[in-house]
């Protein structure tokens, strides 16, 4: 597809959104700062979002909220796109699954007619909402984390011109995780007992694949797979697991389940004869629940996520904001993937000279460009888009350089009564790598 590099339509006036184009690579937590009483007040433009409001993921689902409501407010504030307020509007997906979520996107589109739908994540396929999308010719941004939607958008670059996907897919986590050891063990904060390494995941897409990704690469690492398990879920007895693993004692123990409840167990059953073994956990050592279940038990496990508040200037400065606006027990980490999204979304809208109503798809084909092209600091860091797939670039698996890459952010909780620390990658890393407590060293 040939990018129209035009100059926009519509220029905007010093007071409206981004003063020009000068926040293009400036940050979210700056533009919130910025206002000069230019707040919008032309037309509104309706965004939509769907997300699990309620059932097993409104922790969630409300922090997606959130983030859109804040982002809206904070753009509104200076002056919208092109002195258009943004007008948020929600549907609920409920239990999530394909025909909820594509439901819940066909009625913001159908009763509110959004101009863009800024998502954070939806279990499904990851390729069922691009297709409505794709159909109304209007821009999409989501942060389901599915190489799913690498594969469709590479399918069919013209018909899914507008669907993006915030973060990298999950796949990344898998050779990501494997580069991180390297990275201890190379910097000699860690010395593996053995190359055993131990794969434990659950029935569903995303956490085969990821545990997949690894299974594929460990040996490029000098590691061998010595179980590769999968298990039932929810899960509260982790006995069978646990006999297999004190059998044959690995030095790494990988589980690409996520739910918080369940991992938190794992290690409550894990402490009493612990294996000399590190302990990475998917997603739910992020939650708060995770902490409160397992308390001491908690203290030494790593985790990831390939997008998330950044703890420097940028992210805690959204932090505080976000907390002030939302409690003090608010999920920042959450609300930042559909808040950034929305300003790149708006950015990109405004430098293309407006966004487009379903059914204009030049327009939207226009934003679509501009969003391609960018490169944009929020406070999850870098989002730029591969453009082939259409999804954010991971720093430091896919780019060495970190201002054209989403931070694959490594953590690890050393104190259970608070938050994890940043332990990779550099430079964006706030605390250093500790042995866990249960290891002999």
């Amino acid at each position: 597809m040939k990018k129209d590099l035009s100059a926009p339509s519509v220029i905007p006036s010093r007071r409206a959104f981004l003063k020009g184009a000068g926040a293009l690579t400036g940050s979210a937590a700056l533009l919130a700062t910025m206002n000069d009483g230019a707040r919008a007040a032309g037309d509104p433009i309706p965004v939509g979002q769907a997300a699990p409001l309620t059932d097993f993921a409104a922790a969630d689902g409300v922090e997606f909220k959130n983030g859109l409501e804040m982002a809206c407010e904070e753009i509104n504030a200076l002056g919208g796109i092109l002195g258009r307020p943004l007008e948020p509007h929600f549907e609920d997906t409920k239990q999530m699954g394909d025909a909820t979520n594509v439901q819940a996107v066909t009625r913001l589109i159908d009763r509110h007619g959004v101009h863009a739908v800024i998502n954070g994540y939806n279990i499904g396929s990851g390729a069922a909402i691009q297709d409505v999308i794709a159909d109304s010719g209007i821009v999409y941004v989501h942060y389901d984390t599915t190489i799913g939607h690498n594969n469709l958008i590479k399918s069919d670059p013209k018909r899914y011109y507008g669907s993006f996907q915030g973060d990298p897919a999950e796949y990344w986590y898998g050779p990501g995780f494997l580069k991180f050891l390297q990275g201890l063990e190379e910097r000699g904060e860690y010395k593996r007992g053995n190359d055993k390494m131990a794969v434990i995941l659950s029935a569903g897409v995303y956490a085969a694949n990821i545990a997949n990704a690894i299974k594929e690469q460990a040996a490029s690492y000098g590691w061998q797979i010595s179980l590769f398990e999968t298990v039932n879920v929810p899960i509260s007895e982790w006995g069978p697991t646990l006999a297999k693993l004190r059998e044959d004692p690995p030095a790494v123990i990988a589980i690409t389940h996520f739910l918080p409840a369940d991992l938190a167990q794992f290690m409550l059953q894990f402490m009493p004869n612990p294996t000399q073994s590190l302990v990475y956990m998917q997603y739910g050592p992020s939650i708060p629940a995770f902490r409160e279940i397992a308390k001491e038990a908690a203290n030494g496990v790593l985790y990831a996520t390939l997008v998330g508040a950044l703890q420097d200037e940028i992210g805690n400065d959204f932090e505080a904001r976000y907390k002030k606006r939302f409690g003090e027990n608010a999920g920042h980490n959450s609300g930042a993937q559909p808040y950034d999204g929305c300003h790149v979304w708006a950015t990109a809208a405004a430098l293309a000279g407006g966004s487009g109503e379903p059914g204009d798809d030049d327009q939207n084909r226009k934003v679509a460009d501009r969003m391609r092209s960018m490169i944009w600091r929020g406070v999850t860091g870098t989002t730029r888009f591969d453009p082939e797939v259409q999804s954010a670039y991971t720093y430091p698996t896919q780019t060495k350089d970190p201002s054209l890459g989403m931070p694959h952010q490594f953590l690890q909780i050393q104190d259970y009564t608070k938050g994890a620390g940043l332990i990779a990658p550099p430079p964006y890393d706030t605390a250093s790598f500790v042995m866990p407590p249960w290891i002999k060293v």
